[in-house]
């Protein structure tokens, strides 16, 4: 052993627990003092009412609080992780994102492999957002709809103009097909 020797802890008297000061006001010290002063049996509820400056109707509406307070502090305390709701609200909206990434995921995979197989897109469905118009209320005017317009497509009708007529496209746009005619005419 060396030199230093480690301070004895001293042993905790029954029945002294620390007294809850920071989050009660002084009233609320004031109060709870009175009226443990008269269950104690050192005040009677007519002095008690006196010193906190109310009537003997709500020192006893106090005393009734305090005692219910009392009763259900002592209730003992469920066991196990305590169920937070803000915490669970929370978990279930990061989650409900994931999944509304996830399925606008799965929707974009479905039609790349729809227009890679050139089927024609089934209607679009509702994806659950609310459209910034409805949103803001009923305005009386209905949005039109954007035509999707596929930019691969766009690109290959551009391409397709760029290209003699001679050379097999696959499947030819009808863009391609009426500027076709007139390449071939010189």
């Amino acid at each position: 052993m060396n030199g230093t020797a480690k301070p004895q802890r001293r042993a905790k008297r029954p029945g002294t627990a620390p007294l809850p000061r920071g989050g009660a006001s002084e009233q609320a010290r004031r109060q709870a003092a009175a009226i443990l002063e008269v269950l104690a049996g050192v005040r009677r509820p007519n002095e008690a009412a006196q010193v906190l400056g109310t009537s003997l109707p709500r020192y006893y509406q106090l005393e009734q609080r305090a005692l219910a307070g009392l009763v259900s502090a002592c209730e003992p305390a469920p066991r196990g992780p305590r169920h937070d709701h803000a915490r669970q609200l929370a978990r279930l909206e990061r989650e409900k994102q994931r999944l509304q990434r996830e399925c606008d995921r799965q929707q974009a995979l479905v039609r790349v492999t729809q227009r890679s197989l050139g089927l024609t897109p089934s209607a679009a469905k509702p994806s659950g957002k609310i459209p910034a118009a409805a949103a803001d209320g009923a305005t009386g005017k209905r949005r039109r709809n954007r035509r999707a317009v596929v930019r691969a497509l766009r690109a290959a009708r551009a391409l397709a103009k760029d290209v003699p007529a001679t050379e097999p496209l696959g499947e030819a746009s009808p863009a391609a097909d009426a500027s076709a005619p007139a390449a071939s005419g010189d």
